[in-house]
């Protein structure tokens, strides 16, 4: 007996994209589990979101550029389809009171349109490295921008990959105990612990055995001139 058919949603009649930041304990879930909190404060926020066509329909949300599990980040988006307007200043509120102490919602503006993925070329990080020589790590720093190729591994489901990272350096230099660094996004995306990795192979026992590693991003969005722009404003 053949299945029958599901029944067509509704195309969404608003798109908002939202910027929002994830700090504190909240930085070690995991991209999957962070969208469920999400998920879950869309519901409690009763925020008319669209959804799916098929057997299964689901929430009509798009994830770019998510940090990577462990690391803070100012500077988090997504895209929601909604299937009736609202006011992106009242989504905004109405979402940071159910979510949970580390996630907070920055801005809510209307899409434009345009790919918001395609706007993210770029990431500005704050990687802290408790315990490194400030002489020292300013020296590799230069060392790596020195380079015209600094190769890492890394291991992925499929086994161990090696790729270049000194190609995704825009921007390096050291202050303190912390590196500042901007980073070109590309394939495979170069990571805080992609960085520190490259740091070691030029410069060999920079740090302990067991490095700590604090990583925090501050921007994301179009790369301009080695800067990382704002990627909510209108293109116009």
């Amino acid at each position: 007996m053949a299945r029958t058919q599901p029944p067509q949603q509704p195309p969404p009649v608003q798109r908002v994209r939202v910027h929002y930041v994830k700090q504190g304990p909240v930085r070690f879930a995991s991209h999957r589990d962070l969208s469920r909190v999400l998920e879950r404060a869309l519901r409690r926020a009763d925020v008319p979101m669209a959804y799916s066509s098929g057997f299964n329909p689901h929430p009509r949300i798009s994830y770019a550029g998510a940090a990577p599990t462990g690391a803070a980040s100012q500077a988090e988006f997504l895209e929601l389809a909604l299937r009736a307007r609202v006011d992106p200043e009242l989504l905004r509120e109405a979402l940071n009171r159910v979510l949970p102490s580390g996630c907070r919602i920055v801005r809510v503006v209307e899409s434009d349109g345009t790919s918001l993925m395609d706007r993210l070329q770029a990431s500005h990080w704050e990687i802290r490295l408790p315990g490194a020589d400030q002489p020292v790590l300013a020296q590799a720093c230069v060392e790596l921008l020195g380079r015209a190729q600094v190769m890492v591994s890394r291991l992925t489901k499929n086994g161990e990959r090696r790729f270049d990272v000194r190609e995704a350096v825009i921007r390096l230099n050291a202050e303190t105990d912390r590196i500042c660094a901007v980073l070109r996004h590309g394939e495979p995306l170069v990571r805080p612990n992609d960085l520190v990795g490259a740091l070691l192979v030029v410069r060999p026992g920079l740090l302990g055995p067991e490095p700590v590693i604090l990583a925090n991003r501050l921007a994301q969005g179009p790369l301009t001139d080695g800067r990382v722009g704002d990627p909510l404003l209108s293109e116009d």
